[in-house]
């Protein structure tokens, strides 16, 4: 029986594979997107928070998110909102959207194959070919398939890397638990985060709307910060009603999600001979709230032009496929390390050191704060916001976010 052969095989059929399936079959390439449960999206593991202008671009369905207008932050003793005039984040239905962008890919000729486990990948000795070993769910028989161009979209378990020995564990990492559930009282324009070592230890805990019924509630914690574990945190904010969870009055859960999120900065080389890496397998992820699926979908969609155009010209080593790393690191690298400074600092916070710091947030626009949050800020951003914000504490913020040295030590 002869081998199967593509130009680019996609392992991972989550938004950044799928986005890269679609610009790498709209090039003209043959396409083979593989993920290893039996249907996209079976398993949600991101509470799905994006931001608004992203969904725009990206032609997001209007019935895939919700919009948020407003936010607020509450530390032990301390609240802030920022309220906005118009939405500018989202909420996803996660399973909606990320089986939309499969569509999108297999609509442009991709295939798609579930139920495919990828357990290995070897490239040829010329390197012009990579061989892809899959075990298939549905009878657990394996079989080899081969591509120009391999590109690892598996998130956080970076099976593909890791199998070719080019990256290892995460050293950093973020664990996150939430209950989807029903609730009486929904405020759908406002989002919430609490911080503090009452609601996560090295994290924050969330509280999502989806819809005027529908709201996502969750833990974060960030490892090897802490050893705490997120689901038996969450299970106590429910069982306790702390702070703003007790709003929301009788709650009903629907269902559980759990993930990992890596947090080690840009550290990964994303490119090899034959290999692509995209999304949370190259850690392209915003430190301050640990969301990247605005990233997975605009950077998978650059990973499969480029690995279209590297397979089809038959041009396919660590050299042909570099744009693809300089493009992204260009366009995000030095945002990431400002917001990993700011990160590095909140990890540290007492429960009143925060209880201080969300008064730099306090006065903030709208505007500001998701710039602040998505970590979109370069020097004369963040000159701009401290003279606007000239206390202490947000001098402190923003000349760490700077890279220069702060007030006071911290």
């Amino acid at each position: 029986m002869s081998t199967e052969v593509f130009d680019v095989i996609v392992a991972g059929g989550g938004p950044a594979g799928s986005s890269a399936a679609y610009t790498a079959a709209s090039r003209g390439a043959s396409v083979l997107l593989l993920e290893k449960e039996d249907s996209i999206a079976e398993t949600v593991r991101t509470s799905g928070v994006t931001w608004l202008d992203d969904v725009h671009e990206f032609e997001i369905p209007r019935e895939c998110y919700n919009e948020i207008r407003n936010f607020s932050f509450q530390s032990p003793n301390n609240t802030v909102t920022v309220t906005g005039t118009t939405p500018t984040a989202a909420v996803l239905d996660v399973r909606k959207t990320y089986r939309w962008l499969a569509s999108q890919a297999e609509e442009k000729g991709t295939e798609v194959r579930v139920g495919a486990n990828v357990t290995n990948v070897t490239k040829d000795k010329s390197c012009k070919d990579s061989t892809v070993t899959v075990t298939w769910s549905e009878n657990q028989k394996q079989s080899s398939l081969r591509a120009r161009v391999v590109i690892d979209a598996t998130g956080f378990p970076s099976t593909v890397c890791r199998s070719m020995g080019l990256a290892g564990q995460w050293r950093r990492f973020g664990a996150g638990a939430e209950y989807e559930a029903e609730a009486d009282y929904i405020d759908r324009e406002m989002w919430w985060l609490m911080v503090g070592q009452r609601y996560s230890p090295a994290g924050y805990a969330w509280i999502f709307p989806v819809s005027d019924r529908i709201v996502r509630i969750g833990v974060g914690v960030g490892k090897p910060e802490s050893d705490a574990d997120p689901t038996r945190i969450l299970g106590r904010l429910l069982e306790e009603k702390e702070g703003p969870i007790a709003a929301l009055g009788r709650i009903r859960p629907i269902e559980f999600h759990y993930g990992l999120i890596p947090n080690d900065g840009l550290s990964r080389t994303t490119v090899s001979d034959n290999v692509i890496l995209v999304g949370d397998s190259a850690g392209q992820a915003n430190p301050l709230v640990l969301e990247g699926i605005r990233y997975a979908i605009r950077f998978g969609r650059l990973a499969g032009e480029t690995a279209a155009g590297a397979a089809l010209s038959r041009r396919t080593t660590k050299h042909d496929l570099y744009p693809y790393e300089k493009s992204w690191r260009d366009t995000i690298e030095s945002r990431i390390r400002s917001a990993g400074r700011i990160q590095d600092r909140w990890i540290g916070l007492s429960d009143e050191e925060w209880d201080r710091e969300l008064d730099v947030i306090r006065g903030m626009t709208a505007q500001e704060f998701v710039g602040f949050i998505k970590a979109e800020f370069g020097t004369l951003d963040m000159v701009k916001m401290a003279t606007r914000h000239p206390g202490t504490a947000a001098k402190q913020l923003f000349r760490m976010a700077l890279g220069r040295k702060s007030v006071g030590g911290r």
